[in-house]
């Protein structure tokens, strides 16, 4: 019985990641080994990098939450928790909004938030 060399699978997997290495340089995009490492690590990269976006976009919410507070004369810790404690459920991304889009809203917020502290 003749040996099975996978023929047409193993060029449509090596087809796959070839086309995956579109736009790589030089070798990295013609060469199977080396196309197929750069796209393992590029994966890799890319997966890393979903998690960091979320990482950031929630640093960049608290830093405009916090230079709103601090017009309004509070600090974001203590806002944060005046929040909690009022009832109010909105999350950063929306208080982040507010702050940029509708700085007169944050205020009247702020002022809430104060009054619910004393």
């Amino acid at each position: 019985m003749p040996r099975a060399k996978g023929g047409a699978k193993t060029r449509r997997r090596r087809k796959k990641i070839l086309r995956q290495a579109k736009g790589y340089f030089g070798g990295r995009r013609k060469l199977y080994r080396t196309a197929a490492e750069t796209v393992l690590r590029a994966g890799a990269f890319a997966y890393r990098g979903r998690k960091q976006k979320k990482r950031l976009a929630r640093g960049l919410w608290i830093i405009r939450i916090n230079a709103a507070c601090r017009q309004a004369g509070l600090s974001y810790s203590r806002f944060m928790a005046a929040l909690k404690k009022a009832g109010i459920l909105l999350d950063r991304k929306v208080l982040a909004e507010i702050a940029v889009r509708d700085p007169q809203g944050f205020a009247k917020l702020a002022e809430t938030v104060k009054a619910q502290s004393r």
